[in-house]
Order: C-alpha cells, then structure tokens, then sequence
C-alpha cells in the first residue's frame, strides 16, 4: 500500500513538474517574443546597403545598388524616382533621360558621357547604362551637381551612404568604449563597436541615448553619455522666399504691339509684385520669343525696383493652341524656349517670370507639365521665381482640362488661380464674371481633388465685369471695367445684394433689349480678399492695372493687412 501510494505522489510529482516546466517556457518564450523586435535588425543581408540622409532604404528599394568594375555607383531609374527626383524621364525612341533638382536640370543620352547640366556640358565617368531591361542612372558621378548630395561607398560594410549637402550634420567624438546598438534598450542587438576617440555622426539626441552613424555606416543608438565635443559641420540651408509674407500682384498687361507703360509718377500702396506683359510666343514659332520689353522694359524694371516692387514679367503663349502643341512635343523646341525665356530674365534684372499659357490641348497636358518640370530649376538657379496661371478645375478641354495643378504648383514657387470668366463670352448663358460661392468651390477644389498646397496658391481677382445684352434669342455681352460701371449703369438703376455671389446685381430695359450686370467693386473685392485669408492662401492678385477705381491700392492694402 505505501509502495502503492509512494508510486502515485511520484507521477503527481512528475505532473506537476512538467505543467511549471511549460508554464517557465511560456513565459521565457513570451520575454523572447517581445524582445525580438528589440533584438532582429532585418538587415539585408548579401548586397550592397543604401543609406539616405541616416536612413537604410535597401529593403524599400526596387533594384540593387549596382558597383562597376571601376567604382562607379549607379541607382535604377525607379529608386532615383523614389529618392531624388519624382519626375525623372526617359524617352525610349532618343534614348535620353531628364533629370531634375530644385535648381538644375540634367539631360543624358545613354551611353554617352557628355551631358548637359543646365545652360553647361560635362564630361563625366560614367553613363546612363541598360541592365537586366531597367536604366540605371549614374549616382556618384552626377550626385553632387545635379541633386546637390554626397556619395560615399564604404567598402568595410559593403554600404553606400548618400547625404544632402543642404541638411544640418553633427559629428562629435566617442568619449569611451561604447557599442552601437539597433533600438534605444541595452537588451536591443548589438550592430557595431565604436572606441573611444573615434567619429560618428550624430542624427538626433535624447537625455538617455543618441541616434548616430558611425565611420563605417551603420546607423543605430548609443548612450548620450558617450558623446564629446559636438560639432555643427553645416546648419539645415534653405533658399529664402523673395516674397516675405502674403504676395500681391497686379498684372500690368499691354499688347506686343505697345510699349511697356510709364509708371513713373505712380506708387500702389500695398502691392509688392508687378507682372508686366513683356515676353509671348509669335504664332509658328520653334521656341524663339517675342521681346516686348526693350528700353522701356529697362525703364519699367528700374521704377519697379525703386518703389521695392519685385517683377515677374508675363510670359504668354498668346493662346496660340498649335504653335503651343508643336513646341511643348518636341524636345529641342521645348529646350530652346527655355533657353530663350532664362536669357531674357537675366537681360532685363526681372525677379521671376509668371507663365500664362492658356487654351491648349488636353492630350498635351504632361508635356506642358514637363516645360514647367524642366524650366523651374533653371531659373531657380539664378535666383528667380516662378509663377504659373491655370484656371478652374472642371471646365472645358482646352480651358481647364490642360493643366496638371498638383505638378505645376509642386514644381514652381506658386499658382494663380485665375478666378474670373465663370460666365464669359465663350457660353451661351449669362452670368456672374466671379461669384463667390464658385470661387470657394473652386478653392475648395484646388485643396481636395487638385491636391495643391494652400502657400502655392494665389488667388486672381478680376478688376472688371460683362454688361449682358439680351435682345430676343441673342445674347451678347461687353467688358466694364471697374472704374467704368457707375457711368455705364444708367442713372436711378435699383442695385440688388445677392448673398450667394456676394455682389449687387443690376437690371435694366433700354431700346427692346434686357441688360444685366454683376457688379465688381470694393465691396465684392473685399469678399474675395476675405476668402483668400480664410483659407490662408499664399497671396492674391488683380488682374489688371488700370481698370481700378480711385484709391484702390490703399483699401486693398487696408483690407488684405488687417
């Protein structure tokens, strides 16, 4: 019975060691678990690592760095899309690819060395190549001078790193002995050893541990304690804006066949830019431009300057649908407009070129796109800003169609969104030139579908309204200027407020026909002012000079400022 009973107390025993033995391996297996995050780096393993501004991309990366024989480091077209420029371009049938930064423009022919970077040719060692079916682009040779980076391939680590000559780097000594580990917790993988003395760049500081990078590339977490003698190597650099604060603009057109104005004796109490119609296309032209500036330009940009107006002239396409389609197609004829429009920016002492292309092909959309793409890094280059108009989303092909928003307003300093011609005389129905509840939506639109930056946009805002005539089935309408609507509107006319359009709306009989307006005055000029700071848009602008009413500089100054 005691043998019996013994037997029984051992297997119980033996139970009860097995349940706890289960229960320490759970626990030990759960620690494990949690730890493992702290502990697996996910390091790719046998190829070379890309490290970008103190990150390690390879796993995100859609092909493998490629090293030739002679050093040269090449990245595929796709990951430079994905790092360094988002609209990079190869045409297959030229076997040519563009590149672009925020102030130079690359063209590269496959194979060949010799390539353009801006206005400038250059030699260099390596060249666009084809690999296994994909064109690689050669990183080490072009990083500097194209997208303004340093190259670095750390033969130890088999780790290419890549830093941007315009961010802050902070390099300091190791103070001791101290390893470099993958998360900020002592338990975390070790990655590397760092000995006293040695450099390492710090990214980012915390009261316990630092985030650095070692000699040799590897990026990961040190005690803080073990940092000395911090050094600033180079501050965060960024271009200043010209304009500081809010934009206002007024366009001060005049035709190809006038002189440029005399503004001599004038001061506009508010405005800090002036777009002069100086520079358009000429109907069949290759890219060559048409000069309507001269010495009354010179004289316009002096005056400008004096009164601290900066000057984007207007340059226009003249609504020239098929000289606009021929040029934007063809890639010499593109290069050269741009070549044409940056000479003459530097000729006259302009401060930035406002580009106005209007009625053009939808189809051509992309192709205007890439004008815009390839202009703005050269005249970055020299310092000028650049500024292109588009209308409305949601209208007609060639009107509103054309224009790719959310591209034009990443690559250029700022859009303006012309707000005018709601109803215009391309229509058969009468109407507002610029109501507000459309103009809201349309903002509305530029922020939501067009994906645009509020700081990108800029709002225009017409000086002038139609006088609709309505005489039987026939509709026709004239442009009133501002200043000119009190002696247009016959005397004693009963003004109505429509609260939609935010403007006084006008009816009159006169010789068999109806006549209707909506007027454009301070009051609904104040309401689209009002818009633009609602939605802390970038600026606005008036199109155009001259169609004001007296004093009108100053209550927009008054209105726009307080």
């Amino acid at each position: 019975m005691r043998k019996e009973k013994r037997t029984k107390q051992n297997k119980k025993l033996k139970i009860f060691e097995i349940i706890v033995g289960i229960i320490l391996l759970a626990i030990v297996l759960l620690i494990g678990y949690k730890k493992a995050p702290d502990y697996l780096t996910r390091e790719v393993k046998d190829k070379t690592n890309l490290v970008i501004n103190n990150n390690n991309v390879t796993a995100k990366m859609k092909q493998d760095v490629y090293i030739d024989e002679k050093g040269i480091i090449y990245l595929a077209k796709e990951d430079v899309q994905n790092y360094f420029d988002k609209y990079i371009y190869y045409n297959e049938e030229t076997s040519t690819l563009v590149t672009t930064s925020d102030t130079k423009i690359a063209t590269m022919q496959k194979d060949k060395k010799n390539i353009d970077i801006n206005d400038s040719k250059v030699s260099i060692a390596g060249t666009v190549i084809e690999k296994e079916g994909k064109i690689y682009i050669p990183i080490s040779e072009i990083g500097q001078s194209v997208y303004n980076v340093e190259v670095n391939y750390i033969k130890s680590t088999d780790r290419v790193i890549i830093d941007s000559l315009d961010r802050e780097l902070k390099k300091a000594d190791c103070s001791k002995n101290v390893a470099v580990r993958f998360k900020e917790k002592n338990f975390s993988k070790k990655l590397a050893k760092v000995k006293k003395g040695e450099k390492i760049v710090v990214i980012s500081e915390e009261e316990k541990w630092s985030k650095v990078r070692t000699e040799n590339g590897i990026v990961g977490y040190i005690k803080t304690n073990a940092i000395a003698n911090l050094t600033y190597v180079r501050e965060n650099m960024s271009e200043p804006k010209q304009i500081q604060g809010k934009v206002n603009l007024v366009w001060d057109y005049y035709s190809e066949f006038a002189k440029a104005p005399n503004r001599q004796n004038e001061q506009m109490q508010g405005v800090n830019v002036v777009s002069p119609s100086f520079f358009s296309l000429a109907k069949g032209s290759n890219g060559e431009i048409i000069d309507n500036a001269k010495q009354d330009g010179n004289n316009y940009v002096e005056w400008a300057h004096n009164n601290g107006y900066k000057v984007w002239p207007m340059f226009s396409n003249n609504s020239l649908l098929t000289t606009t389609e021929n040029i934007l197609n063809d890639e010499t004829k593109r290069r050269n407009m741009i070549d044409n429009i940056v000479k003459l920016a530097e000729e006259y002492n302009v401060d930035g070129i406002n580009v106005d292309f209007e009625n053009m092909n939808q189809e051509d959309k992309n192709v205007y796109s890439r004008f815009i793409i390839e202009l703005a890094p050269r005249l970055k280059d020299i310092g000028k800003t650049i500024t292109v108009d588009v209308t409305a989303p949601d209208g007609s092909e060639t009107w509103s169609l054309c224009f790719d928003r959310d591209t034009l307003a990443d690559v250029s300093d700022y859009i303006v969104f012309m707000a005018y011609d709601q109803y215009g005389t391309g229509g058969n129905k009468v109407g507002t030139t610029a109501g507000y509840n459309w103009v809201e939506n349309n903002i509305n639109k530029f922020l939501g579908q067009e994906a645009v930056k509020k700081e990108k946009i800029i709002l225009g805002i017409p000086l002038y309204t139609r006088l609709w005539k309505e005489s039987g089935d026939k509709i026709t309408s004239k442009v009133v200027n501002m200043k000119n609507v009190e002696e247009t509107i016959p005397e004693g006319t009963q003004r109505k407020w429509d609260e939609d359009l935010k403007q006084d709306y006008v009816e009159y009989e006169e010789n068999n026909a109806t006549y209707k307006m909506w007027i454009e005055d301070k009051k609904s000029i104040k309401e689209k002012i009002n818009l633009a700071k609602k939605y802390e848009l970038a600026g606005i602008a008036f199109w155009e000079k001259d169609r004001e009413t007296e004093n009108f500089w100053e209550f927009v100054n008054e209105e726009y400022n307080k």
